[in-house]
């Protein structure tokens, strides 16, 4: 039977470097199977845990503390024969325009010419779902800053990882199980673009609550105030054990 996790490589926000860019692995039997999101320090977390780049990708939305590191990862594959154009980017079709205009489209990705930027890569655009390794994921919209700029990714009993958002518990209470572990973009204060402790308290029911492991805060001090609220509290390395996941159709 397999064992699967998901590998916390950073919790902190934009300006929260010491807890590394927010982002996570899901690791099956130890092995990487899937990053979401790729921060300048979440990829060389990636790169310190697992040695190679990542073969797979998905990404939440475009702000910087998330896809910092998409050009440094161009380099990594298509310098590789081996792994050039072989990563597969899950990228939710709304995002691929942000994509193109923030990373992709600098005039001439190399200085020699010769290349396109998505050449390192196997994009997948998709809206509410994806394919991976045999498992259906659910992308369902998250609310931060503009509408249909940001989303979350859900594999049915195992985990729901929301990304950059304010409450959405309309969301969450849709999908999954109705038991998986969320991690949950959380801070001491909110404001209009992530959720504070106390727009959460106030939205989200006690048994929601209850499963919700907090990151994307502001620093280890305001990590150690949420969880002297009784809040579950990610931090940068830790490995949070998952159920397997449940069979979906898509």
């Amino acid at each position: 039977m397999s064992r699967w996790n998901l590998h916390i490589l950073g919790v902190g926000n934009a300006s929260a470097v010491e807890l590394g860019s927010a982002s996570v692995v899901l690791e099956r039997d130890g092995a990487p199977m899937l990053m979401i999101d790729c921060g300048q320090e979440a990829l060389s977390a990636y790169l310190a845990r697992y040695r190679e780049p990542p073969r797979a990708l998905f990404l939440t939305h475009t702000h910087l503390d998330h896809v910092a590191g998409m050009e440094r990862l161009f380099v990594q594959l298509y310098f590789d024969p081996a792994r050039r154009g072989s990563c597969r980017l899950y990228l939710p079709a709304a995002l691929v325009p942000w994509v193109q205009h923030r990373i992709a489209d600098y005039p001439g990705v190399l200085a020699e010419g010769g290349a396109n930027y998505w050449d390192a890569f196997r994009v997948i655009p998709h809206s509410r779902g994806f394919w991976h390794e045999g498992l259906w994921f659910d992308v369902f919209p998250a609310r931060h800053h503009a509408p249909g700029t940001a989303f979350g990714l859900a594999l049915a009993g195992s985990f729901i990882f929301t990304g950059d958002t304010r409450p959405i518990g309309e969301q969450l209470a849709a999908l999954g199980e109705g038991r998986e572990p969320i991690a949950h973009d959380c801070g001491l204060v909110g404001n209009p673009s992530h959720s504070g402790i106390e727009d959460l308290e106030r939205e989200y029911p006690p048994a929601l609550l209850a499963r919700l492991h907090l990151y994307h805060y502001g620093a280890a001090a305001d990590g150690e105030a949420l969880r002297a609220r009784g809040c579950r509290v990610l931090v940068p390395g830790q490995d949070l054990a998952l159920d397997a996941p449940v069979a979906r159709r898509g």
